[in-house]
């Protein structure tokens, strides 16, 4: 039987690239993103159907979801892949910043979840897969917010893991190292800094040090993968890290003590 599987953030990056990967490997793809309109290429594809849905719309959701299953029949897995990444000094990060990044990448992925889970409830089946990463696992310098919704989002899952499991419903968490996506570039949400210019040059040595992490990071599709194998898991295994600077750093993390890691942090932005 083909299998579908609801995409949100499925307008560029991880979120195209995972919903390109699937339908080309035979599955039934919604893929939801704020504007579907403007995006000719993926609606070409014959296994995709778009979906308009912000994350932070509960209306929007909800109509998605209840089209996504008018269309498809059911909905086997669902990615809760949209997000964004607030960077730069906490201090100087606005109250809307703040806010937006809290909304988007933790009540958002929890609102398309509590959406999801009467589907899935219905068939005693479903699997969620939720987008976190290396920075839900080890927190890094000017990434304050986003670090802070990521471990949230480990939590989230691990703790809903023991909820649904008895129901049928398995959850697992995807970690992406660096991966070459609009994250380090235009989608970047950086803190206004003009009030605060203590904090300019030590920005500038770590946004250096970023360029080159993601200058050399791998594409996207290296994410959709893992996507896929955690996908087909039936097993109790609820991480998956993704990429080799991904699953190297978190190795590392593991092996070496926190205060070493704190020190090869700040050693590296101190040049």
């Amino acid at each position: 039987m083909t299998k579908t599987i609801f995409i949100t953030g499925a307008s560029s990056g991880i979120g195209r690239a995972t919903a390109q990967y699937f339908a080309d490997k035979g599955w039934q793809v919604a893929a939801s993103m704020r504007h579907p309109e403007s995006d000719v290429q993926l609606a070409q594809h014959p296994n995709i159907r778009l979906f308009r849905l912000d994350v932070t719309d509960a209306a929007s959701i909800q109509d998605a979801i209840e089209k996504a299953i008018e269309a498809f029949g059911r909905i086997d897995v669902l990615v809760n892949n949209a997000g964004y990444g607030a960077f730069g000094a906490f201090e100087a990060a606005s109250e809307e910043q703040v806010f937006r990044q809290i909304d988007t990448n933790i009540i958002g992925l929890m609102r398309v979840t509590r959406a999801m889970l009467p589907h899935f409830r219905q068939h005693h089946a479903g699997v969620i897969i939720n987008l976190s990463s290396i920075a839900g696992r080890l927190a890094s310098p000017l990434f304050s917010l986003y670090n802070a919704t990521k471990f949230a989002v480990e939590g989230f899952s691990d703790a809903l893991h023991y909820e649904l499991k008895p129901l049928g419903i398995q959850v697992k968490l995807v970690e992406p190292g660096p991966i070459k996506t609009e994250f380090n570039g235009r989608s970047k949400d950086e803190s206004d800094l003009r009030k605060y210019p203590v904090y300019q040059s030590y920005t500038d040595k770590v946004t250096r040090v970023y360029g080159k992490m993601f200058a050399t990071a791998p594409e996207p599709v290296v994410v959709a993968k893992t996507i896929y194998k955690a996908a087909h898991s039936c097993g109790f295994r609820l991480r998956f890290a993704s990429g080799t600077q991904g699953k190297m750093i978190i190795l590392m993390s593991k092996l070496i003590p926190a205060w070493k890691i704190r020190f090869l942090q700040r050693w590296m932005t101190s040049f």
